[in-house]
């Protein structure tokens, strides 16, 4: 009898979804303290609730269940669910649907028709979406075929575009290079778009509006063509570098407006930006007026990211292209040691959350600028990235499709023996 009432119990337990953490219901703590303890501090925080709402209500509803020797949960039956069968029972034909009983991999009814056309936009020029013969046909493009080189090599990657010019030259070349960005961003392994360069720096955009339309504008139109992907954007903020010293601040402020912590922090707390890409290259030389040395000011930089919590903002990336040089990367080992340390581990430590480098890229002569040497050659420069395995899950590089250096596949192979992380240029 004791062993039949125990068991009942049990079972009255797992019926109320009380189970082990019953003991609790009966503490004198207070009915709350499940809430409490948990606070719902996020999503991810694991949340309880009691069914009956106080400890003597918990203890009625258990010796309801127990008493008898369970009487009363022997007898139950299931709770109806308020299925209807409609093989057995007339169904009404006034809703949706053809009123008839269909199972999964039956016909379908007469007339529906499923052409998977993508959405009518509301605007003329508007892009909302990306067809699958779209997808497919980047898939084929250069940057399509990188894209799957790179996610082959289980790299991260981003589209790298600049949607700027685009934006400016009309509402249809802005759908369509939208759309381009979106086909994209569909491969496999695409994590995000970064959509513009040196935003505020060449003089693309005139006034912190234009900048602000623009950055919002690119947002909401790849929200739409690219959903769930990250967005990004590459600037510089020169005052960052100066620290505590009010002239090189009113200098830098001067001769770049649009560039002030003022200007660019709406452009995260606004949603429209994942990440922010600071370039390192001011860094090294345009402090020198007031005695500002290179490691000084990115010190600077980041001290002045963390103190305006840009980091609960965006991502925070730093952006360098230091070790490389015309046709090969110059640097002995002893001076590639050093620049590994000056710029990549000191900004890691001071807070970007990941340090992008340009390994290779042509200037507006043709020349090429490369970490390694001509065919993938290894360079000391090269040889102490791969050195840097501990941090590989914090480093990028950027990578053009259109100009391979030996082949798109072996070019993206030989980047993952370094890089995570990959912007592929469309």
């Amino acid at each position: 009898m004791r062993i039949r009432r125990a068991l009942a119990l049990s079972a009255a337990l797992t019926v109320l979804a009380v189970g082990i953490p019953a003991a609790t219901a009966f503490s004198e703590d207070g009915a709350d303290d499940c809430r409490n303890y948990t606070n719902g501090a996020s999503q991810s925080d694991p949340q309880c609730f009691w069914l009956a709402p106080t400890p003597q209500e918990a203890l009625d509803i258990v010796r309801f269940w127990a008493k008898d020797d369970g009487a009363n949960l022997k007898g139950a039956t299931e709770y109806p669910v308020g299925w209807i069968d409609c093989t057995v029972e007339a169904c009404a034909t006034g809703g949706e649907g053809d009123g008839q009983a269909h199972d999964e991999g039956d016909p379908a009814p007469e007339g529906y028709q499923d052409d998977n056309t993508p959405p009518t936009c509301q605007t003329a020029g508007e892009t909302c979406s990306v067809t699958p013969e779209e997808i497919a046909a980047a898939a084929q493009t250069p940057a399509g075929q990188a894209i799957a080189a790179a996610a082959a090599s289980n790299m991260r990657v981003w589209v790298d575009t600049e949607l700027l010019d685009d934006y400016k030259a009309g509402a249809a070349a802005f759908a369509t290079a939208v759309k381009k960005a979106g086909a994209l961003a569909a491969q496999p392994g695409v994590v995000g778009i970064r959509f513009t360069s040196q935003l505020g720096y060449n003089g693309a955009v005139k006034t912190p509006e234009e900048m602000s339309t623009f950055v919002s504008a690119a947002a909401a139109a790849l929200h739409t063509v690219a959903p769930g992907k990250k967005l990004g954007v590459h600037t510089v903020v020169p005052e960052f570098g100066c620290g505590a010293d009010d002239s090189c601040k009113a200098e830098m402020t001067k001769k770049y407006p649009l560039l002030t912590p003022e200007h660019i922090e709406p452009l995260l707390t606004s949603g429209s930006v994942d990440q922010l890409a600071l370039d390192s290259g001011l860094l090294q030389s345009a402090y020198a007026t007031w005695k500002i040395t290179p490691q000084q000011a990115q010190r600077n930089q980041w001290t002045k990211v963390k103190s305006l919590a840009w980091d609960t903002l965006a991502q925070i990336a730093a952006e360098d292209a230091g070790l490389a040089g015309k046709d090969a990367s110059p640097l002995t080992a002893e001076q590639a040691a050093t620049a590994a340390q000056d710029r990549i581990a000191t900004p890691l430590k001071d807070g970007a959350a990941t340090v992008n480098l340009w390994t290779r890229w042509e200037d507006g002569t043709g020349a090429t600028y490369r970490v390694m040497g001509s065919g993938l050659t290894a360079t000391p420069a090269w040889e102490q990235l791969t050195k840097l395995q501990p941090l590989q899950r914090r480093l990028s590089t950027m990578y053009s499709a259109a100009s391979p250096e030996v082949g798109i596949t072996q070019d993206v192979k030989k980047l993952s023996e370094v890089f995570s992380q990959i912007y592929i240029t469309d």
